[in-house]
């Protein structure tokens, strides 16, 4: 009876348990969280891959012209200030020129124990007595050649009018009068500029004479602290490459003492003797002429050009083409030995420039700034090589500025075989192996 109970009572539970488990409702079945899906990178760009198509030659011209218009805005910038400022800029240009040919002098003074103001007046005072004198002495003496000149170009322009009129152009009375005709009539549709030009003579000679007030002055704190004015503008200079600058400056500076010097030398060379050989053939207006040739041989090749030709011309107004040609023949002489032998004695090659360098730089000073431009452009760009070619030498890199003297020729350019590539090209051009 037992056992029949209590299988009655397993078949219950069990039934009851299967009935639960069907009215239970199942849990709801959350979905596994979805894993981002892994595509494979793309590959990093690689710098200027979207230039790809573009032509090398054409990213490089590219690259310079912006360059090359950055630093031709700045040029032009930089133009533009001085242009406006020509009247303070020209003046201290010109005694930084004169401190150059006189701070040698100042130096030698100093050694032999005279103090250094007492010695800059005593250049300063010598150096305009000598200044005035000879300018004294040139004006005088044109003042008094100038009417024995005038009567021999009258008799020389006598001369022609006759041969135009008894030679083979055989111009009669009429023609010749009309040129005269127009010759008037050209100067008095001329005469208001002629009057305004005499009128503002005036304001011209006092402009003349306050930049020479100022060159004056710049040159005496030139000449008594030109190294504490270098010393303060080397004071924007940051700290890393201020020794470095300090021996360009030093270079570049140098190089202008050595050409101003030698240029000086050169021009008193050339003036003795060409004012000797138009002496001796009886030139009038000798010594004005060796003057002029003297003021232009500061202006490298056209200054002698034009001096020349105006001794040239005098010389054929008054004593007729063989003379001149005597006189073109010393002219050619002399210029020969300059450039041949004197330029390279006294310059050497740390200041030597090359001709069409030289050229360049002097018409465009002409166009920029006028007769001060072509005088200024020389030094500028000896100065500019100098420093240029100092920073580029790694022979300069541990140089102490106090070992770079500016009195001396041999411490314009660094000594840096590197740099020194004219031999090496001359020798290729002219089919020459260079030396082993």
């Amino acid at each position: 009876m037992v056992p029949q109970v209590l299988t009655r009572l397993k078949s219950r539970m069990a039934a009851q348990k299967q009935v639960g488990v069907a009215a239970r409702p199942d849990p709801p079945r959350v979905p596994p969280p979805s894993r981002p899906v892994r595509r494979p990178a793309a590959p990093a760009a690689e710098p200027g891959a979207g230039d790809v198509y573009v032509p090398k030659a054409l990213r490089t011209a590219a690259a310079l012209g912006w360059r090359l218009l950055v630093v031709v805005a700045a040029l032009y910038i930089i133009g533009t200030v001085a242009g406006y400022l020509a009247a303070v800029v020209v003046p201290v240009a010109i005694a930084l020129l004169l401190a150059a040919l006189l701070a040698p002098a100042v130096h030698w003074l100093q050694v032999r124990t005279v103090p250094r103001g007492v010695a800059t007046m005593l250049v300063m005072f010598g150096g305009l007595a000598l200044v005035g004198g000879v300018l004294t002495f040139v004006v005088v003496t044109f003042v008094r050649g100038v009417p024995d000149l005038g009567n021999q170009l009258t008799a020389s322009v006598d001369a022609v009018v006759a041969w135009l009129t008894n030679g083979p152009l055989k111009l009669s009375e009429a023609q010749l009068r009309g040129y005269q005709d127009q010759l008037l009539a050209t100067v008095s549709a001329n005469q208001a500029s002629i009057t305004a030009g005499a009128i503002t003579t005036a304001t011209t000679i006092g402009e003349i004479v306050t930049e020479t007030l100022l060159v004056v002055f710049t040159l005496i704190f030139f000449l008594q602290g030109g190294a504490g004015i270098w010393q303060l503008l080397l004071g924007v200079v940051p700290d890393d490459s201020r020794s470095r600058v300090d021996v360009a400056g030093r270079r570049g500076l140098a190089a202008l003492v050595s050409y101003v010097r030698a240029t000086a030398v050169v021009a008193v060379v050339d003036a003795v003797a060409i004012g000797i050989g138009l002496a001796v053939l009886g030139v009038p207006l000798a010594v004005p002429l060796a003057a002029l040739v003297f003021l232009g041989a500061f202006v490298p090749i056209v200054g002698a050009v034009l001096a020349g030709g105006v001794a040239v011309l005098i010389a054929l107004v008054a004593q007729g083409p063989v003379t001149a040609l005597i006189v073109l023949g010393i002219i050619i002489a002399i210029m020969q030995l300059e450039s041949h032998v004197l330029q390279p004695l006294l310059l050497g090659r740390a200041v030597e420039l090359h001709p069409l360098a030289v050229v360049l730089a002097i018409a465009t000073g002409l166009l920029v700034a006028g007769i001060a431009g072509a005088l200024l452009a020389v030094p500028l760009l000896a100065v500019l090589n100098s420093g240029i070619r100092s920073l580029l030498s790694e022979s300069d890199h541990h140089m102490d500025p106090e070992d770079v003297h500016t009195s001396a020729p041999e411490a314009t350019g660094p000594k840096d075989p590197d740099l020194q590539r004219e031999p090496d090209l001359g020798q290729k051009f002219n089919g020459d192996s260079a030396p082993a």
